[in-house]
């Protein structure tokens, strides 16, 4: 009885693992994937509020979380317009007030911020409050390096 119920103790703690390692290779970062098919052939900010993000939420678009000020040399918005002309790509855009409001709020606590979003799961996004992402903020060609290593910029 003892050897039955530790095969099968075993046997559930192989298929967590098997759950946990599966959905790690599914939703972070392994991989680049695709953004939903109405993200290309744009290059602007598309305004959303709290309500329209869980709209999206077995989506894959980029969301970008802005304060309606900037502290930085070269406003981190004037970059991301770049990248997205450049790239033909649309990104969501909500202001910080109403995406608090949003289910990624609980991970992603600063603005402004560019998160990727994939079926409804935060892939990754960029820190406001960490000085690693700062160059990103700043200089097209970093953002590009960065946010190319999980999405196809082009359909």
């Amino acid at each position: 009885m003892k050897k039955k119920f530790m095969i099968l103790v075993i046997g559930i703690i192989i298929v967590l693992i098997f759950i946990f390692v599966y959905q790690k290779f599914n939703y972070d970062n392994h991989g680049k994937f695709y953004l939903d098919s109405k993200y290309y052939n744009g290059s602007s900010f598309i305004k959303v509020n709290n309500s329209d993000v869980s709209v999206f939420s077995s989506e894959s678009y980029v969301l970008f979380t802005y304060n309606h000020y900037c502290s930085l040399p070269i406003p981190c918005e004037t970059v991301f317009e770049e990248f997205m002309k450049k790239n033909n790509i649309s990104f969501l855009s909500i202001p910080i007030e109403d995406f608090r409001k949003t289910w990624i709020y609980q991970k992603v606590k600063y603005a402004p911020s560019i998160i990727i979003v994939r079926n409804g799961h935060i892939v990754d996004y960029l820190d406001a409050n960490s000085d690693e992402d700062l160059d990103k903020y700043q200089d097209v060609n970093e953002f590009e390096k960065w946010i190319s290593k999980y999405i196809y910029l082009n359909k």
